[in-house]
């Protein structure tokens, strides 16, 4: 395990504790989602080579967390990053970011506010016609395409990037516009009667994680490094739709960080 990854999942842990105790004050369920639910299982904590957290709250509670995280976090060490609060941030789901930190990721050039973070995602109702799914990713990945083009979210750092100037009042209304309309489509299910959940903004083929309402609210408490955090107790289920024989480990060439560059806390700067 590198220097860069121990100093992740240790500054990880702290903003994993804020998001749990802050659940706890707020009466919200939240529980751990892919590489995150799978580090849980299979080693008891973080995936050694693992550079970030994915938690989940089903749509009622993520909105409650949102909407009253902030006022809570205002004299504390983190900053709840959703894409209101942060109108250069482009993505539909929030991050729990340490201040004390900064990051640069890879293939991932932005505005947004930067430091070590956690995923925050909503979890939504889908329709359980094929037809009526495909139709809502597509609008959902056409807004959200058009968003992070409005908010110049780039794969690389280029000299025209920094010869831009900041984007207007009337830029940044029509991306809130934007997002308010990504919004509508990911919820437009939320009052139907439909029984299955998915994480639209998952990077995972559509079918892997798709969840029952029963997956995501029964719960238990399993260790997570020096923390007890809760997961789906059909886990067994999930993971093997997800990864298939997930106890073991892939090839050593494919044990690398996804997201990471560059760390600088501390005063100090980590690259690996």
């Amino acid at each position: 395990m590198t220097a860069l990854i121990e100093r992740i999942h240790h500054v990880a842990l702290g903003n994993l504790d804020q998001f749990v105790q802050l659940c706890d004050q707020l009466d919200v369920q939240y529980c751990l989602l892919g590489g995150s639910l799978l580090g849980a299982v299979r080693h008891q904590g973080f995936i050694p080579w693992d550079d970030d957290v994915d938690v989940g709250l089903l749509r009622a509670d993520y909105d409650r967390f949102v909407e009253a995280a902030p006022a809570l976090l205002t004299t504390s060490d983190y900053f709840l990053q959703t894409p209101q609060t942060d109108e250069n941030y482009g993505l539909s789901y929030a991050k729990l970011l340490d201040r004390r930190t900064y990051i640069e990721e890879k293939n991932n050039v932005n505005n947004a506010r930067k430091g070590i973070f956690i995923d925050i995602f909503p979890l939504d109702r889908i329709p359980s016609d094929p037809g009526l799914q495909r139709e809502q990713l597509a609008k959902f990945q056409v807004l959200n395409a058009r968003i992070l083009l409005q908010l110049r979210y780039h794969l690389v750092d280029t000299p025209l990037r920094k010869l831009q100037g900041d984007l207007t009042a009337e830029q940044l209304a029509d991306t809130a516009a934007l997002k308010a309309e990504r919004d509508a489509v990911m919820t437009q299910y939320q009052t139907t009667a439909s029984v299955q959940l998915k994480n639209l903004a998952s990077q995972y083929s559509y079918d892997k994680e798709i969840f029952s309402i029963s997956e995501l609210t029964d719960l238990t408490t399993v260790p997570f490094e020096h923390l007890m955090l809760k997961i789906p107790k059909n886990y067994d289920n999930i993971l093997k739709r997800m990864y298939g024989d997930y106890r073991v480990l892939p090839p050593e060439n494919q044990r690398t960080e996804k997201h990471l560059d560059r760390l600088i806390m501390d005063n100090q700067v980590f690259t690996e």
